[in-house]
């Protein structure tokens, strides 16, 4: 029998039930460790699958608890919005019993890595399916920003913050910064400056490969790291984020029933006419 891990933040009462009423059906199928997101870490074991109850918040916190040991991932939409999760609630026991006889597909997506350096040191590192985002955390003032690709200086930015997105998550921050969108097979990094002074200032897509340095020359407090909108971490005058592909992917389960398109057309209403109103 299968050996899958269940997670799910299950102080969401909605998400605990769920899990709750579904779990005998579950254990008809494959062997289940549950684990809480909110407080839980990945018990040791062998698992072929990660089966996540939530929004994408709760996939991004689940690749970023396994970490390097990366196993296929599949969503059960139980958010607002759902860009990664391939499940509805209505079909979940029929959407599974297909995953579970192995009629599905694993589709590799590029993460990125992260790392702090400060006085010569590693101070921090972490992956991220998303963004990495460098911003002010209090008050709203203007930054400076110095952007640095393969060792060459590209641009000082006075804006709000700056996003270096992967193609996955071209469909979040990204996006609401004014991002281009990025099909997810892609090899790239998106880097969006946040609300820039000077309007010439646009976001710009480079090979995934490069490697990709931010240097915050603003002295104020409170400019900190941001990782998938979930992990902060404050940075210090002449501290250096420096951000590449990382060695690891993230697997994601496809069932076939939906595509990037697909989702585009339903998420972003890409499939509505224009109101022209009434004479």
């Amino acid at each position: 029998m299968k050996k899958i891990l269940v997670l799910g933040n299950f102080t969401k009462k909605k998400i605990h039930d769920m899990v709750s009423n579904l779990k005998p059906w579950l254990n008809k199928y494959v062997e289940t460790a549950i684990v809480d997101l909110s407080q839980d870490e990945i018990p040791e074991g062998k698992y072929e699958m990660a089966v996540v109850f939530g929004g994408d918040g709760a996939i991004l916190s689940t690749c970023r608890k396994l970490s390097g040991n990366q196993i296929p991932i599949i969503g059960v939409h139980m958010g607002r919005f759902g860009f990664l999760a391939e499940i509805t609630e209505r079909e979940v026991c029929k959407s599974l019993e297909k995953v579970f006889s192995g009629k599905y597909s694993i589709r590799k997506r590029m993460l990125l890595h992260c790392r702090i350096q400060r006085m010569g040191k590693i101070i921090c590192e972490s992956i991220g399916v998303n963004d990495v985002v460098i911003s002010r955390s209090s008050l709203s003032r203007l930054i400076s920003i110095r952007l640095l690709i393969d060792g060459e200086d590209v641009a000082t930015y006075r804006a709000d913050g700056l996003i270096i997105s992967t193609p996955l998550g071209s469909t979040a921050h990204s996006l609401s910064a004014g991002g281009p969108l990025l099909t997810p097979d892609l090899n790239a990094f998106i880097i969006v400056p946040v609300c820039p002074h000077t309007l010439t200032n646009r976001p710009l897509v480079v090979s995934g490969n490069t490697k990709i340095e931010i240097e915050p020359l603003s002295q104020s407090p409170s400019i900190g790291m941001t990782v998938d909108g979930q992990i902060y971490t404050e940075l210090e005058g002449g501290d250096k984020v420096m951000v590449e592909r990382s060695d690891i992917e993230i697997q994601m389960v496809d069932t076939g029933e939906r595509t990037f398109y697909g989702v585009l057309r339903e998420k972003l209403n890409w499939g509505g006419q224009p109101n022209y109103g009434r004479n």
